[in-house]
């Protein structure tokens, strides 16, 4: 309990545009198992999240789904919080992400807002990144126009050098409707703490759709 199937199933008739799952080492947010269950039941995107070791990478060939996000998280982290350190993992990154477009998986890597950072993501290969909005979510009471600021500035140069920008961490039906509409360049978020926590309250179905309508 709960189970976890059931979940995805129900989020996607609700609405929800894809799943995303992360499986960490110890498995303590999704076991490996769930992944291989869930693949047949995922009619919408599929995103697989995680620290590119070996045991990850041979689960996303495996499964094949539609993304693979790379996260450059510490095993011994309780969440994802830093983005990659994309020129001193340079090569790395790029073999993995090769090799997951060659079996015609759609990569994205977890980047802060630095734009030299950005332009060395350019330089992976990678098809997207994913803007680690922790930082916006923090500053937006404060000063929203000030705390989304860098974001558009790594938006609009992450489409200039021909990668799709995906988003998430912290992104909540608070703060999410002013980065998305400050962002045009923005694909994908993933939400998944605030989603649930606020689905206690209001109920999974209300609550998907009222994030999707902080979206249009």
């Amino acid at each position: 309990m709960p189970d976890l199937c059931l979940a995805a199933v129900r989020c996607q008739q609700y609405g929800a545009q894809g799943i995303t799952v992360h499986p960490r080492p110890d498995e303590r947010h999704i076991r490996y198992r769930d992944v291989y269950d869930l693949k047949p039941l995922i009619n919408t995107e599929f995103n697989i999240e995680g620290f590119p070791s070996d045991n990850f990478l041979k689960l996303v060939l495996d499964a094949m789904p539609a993304q693979v996000t790379f996260v450059p998280d510490a095993h011994d982290v309780l969440t994802s919080n830093s983005g990659w350190d994309v020129k001193r993992n340079l090569d790395f990154l790029k073999g993995i992400i090769q090799n997951m477009q060659s079996a015609g998986i759609r990569t994205s890597i977890f980047v802060d807002t630095d734009i030299e950072n950005i332009a060395y993501a350019a330089e992976t290969g990678t098809n997207r990144i994913e803007l680690y909005t922790e930082p916006y979510a923090l500053n937006y009471l404060e000063n929203r126009e000030q705390a989304v600021g860098p974001f558009i500035q790594a938006a609009v140069l992450a489409a200039s050098l021909g990668m799709g920008v995906n988003a998430g961490h912290d992104l909540n039906l608070r703060n999410l409707k002013y980065f998305s509409d400050s962002i045009p360049e923005l694909l994908e978020v993933s939400i998944g703490h605030a989603l649930i926590s606020d689905a206690i309250y209001l109920g999974l179905e209300n609550t998907i759709q009222l994030y999707l309508r902080q979206l249009k």
